[in-house]
């Protein structure tokens, strides 16, 4: 990736901070498989694989876990 996007970790509210590891947890994706078109194909494999979603629900709890130590947990 040539274009910065992520400048901070910081975030105002729990709620920016989650936005932000979802964010992050697509970037990774993106940068995994740069091709929209195979990811795209690959989208119908994981749609209705329960198993496949809950691993991409831990991938945003530890980018979350992340930006949440970040923020000294928003005390």
């Amino acid at each position: 990736m040539s274009d910065p996007w992520l400048t901070s970790l910081l975030t105002d509210s729990p709620q920016v901070g989650f936005d932000l590891a979802v964010k992050m947890s697509r970037v990774g994706v993106k940068v995994t498989q740069p091709s929209d078109d195979i990811r795209k194909e690959l989208r119908a494999a994981y749609d209705h694989d329960t198993a496949q979603l809950i691993a991409t629900s831990q991938v945003i709890a530890i980018n979350f876990q992340t930006v949440a130590a970040a923020n000294d947990y928003w005390r």
